[in-house]
């Protein structure tokens, strides 16, 4: 018998059931930041709250964290991905999406490069067929931990991997070694001087998705500090990137109902 990993549950926001029922278009599914050590309240269940409140159907995902180690974390969302799909939690018509913020924003970006490995691992242990373990259809990164080699935040590393890792598993849970060609259009945003995660880790999305020729669009304001969310109670440059990230979603199919 397969040895099943047990599921954390995706939590849907209160509106969403209704909203799929009448038009509501695609997917959300929001992981929240805290380094893998914890997950903050506002860019999770904060994030998939306000974009129903706009008509866009979300939830978000309370993934392990430490003492949980690499793939847990990954492979949760993988799951989550296969039941939205396969209608566990309603019929979803149009693309699904996932935000993450900062780990979570590695978390993301992770399960938009998922390996053939990965991939083939997990679905063995299910007994299910790897290709029900899709990749989301779109990503969204905010000040993500993308790189855990270059200008990482260590934390988020050792937290992830655990302090006896080996510096091959750091490069190949680096995403810009593992963006190609298949990777979905992702959205990236940044400010310049956040102190906790360096920017460079957006600059390295953004050359990777470039050279992957795969699709991105990418925003980085000069203030703004480190875990900010949606970003609602600022009043410089960043605190417009929920528009620009609303419109971008709803360029690519995920949108209210008419």
């Amino acid at each position: 018998m397969p040895n099943q990993v047990a599921r954390v549950p995706l939590v849907l926001s209160p509106a969403t059931p209704e909203l799929l029922t009448s038009g509501g278009r695609g997917f959300v599914l929001a992981l929240a930041g805290g380094g893998y050590a914890h997950r903050s309240e506002h860019e999770g269940p904060g994030t998939a709250d306000w974009l129903a409140a706009r008509g866009i159907p979300a939830g978000h995902l309370d993934y392990p964290v430490a003492p949980a180690r690499y793939p847990e974390a990954l492979e949760q969302v993988l799951l989550a991905l296969a039941d939205l799909r396969a209608g566990v939690h309603g019929e979803i018509n149009g693309p699904i999406a996932v935000i993450g913020y900062s780990a979570g924003g590695h978390l993301a970006g992770t399960a938009a490069t998922a390996t053939d490995a990965e991939r083939t691992a997990l679905a063995e242990r299910e007994g299910i067929d790897p290709d029900t373990l899709a990749r989301p259809d779109l990503v969204t990164m905010g000040y993500p931990v993308f790189s855990l080699v270059a200008r990482t935040h260590v934390g988020s590393r050792l937290n992830l991997l655990g302090a006896d890792h080996t510096e091959a598993l750091a490069l190949a849970l680096s995403v810009e070694n593992r963006v190609d060609a298949a990777a979905p259009p992702a959205f990236v945003w940044h400010t310049s001087d956040d102190a906790a995660v360096p920017v460079e880790n957006t600059l390295a999305a953004v050359s990777a998705w470039r050279a992957a020729r795969a699709d991105v669009e990418a925003h980085v304001y000069p203030h703004g500090r480190h875990g900010l969310g949606l970003a609602l109670e600022e009043t410089g440059a960043v605190a417009g990137w929920s528009q620009h990230w609303v419109e971008w979603l709803n360029g690519h199919g995920i949108r209210p109902p008419d």
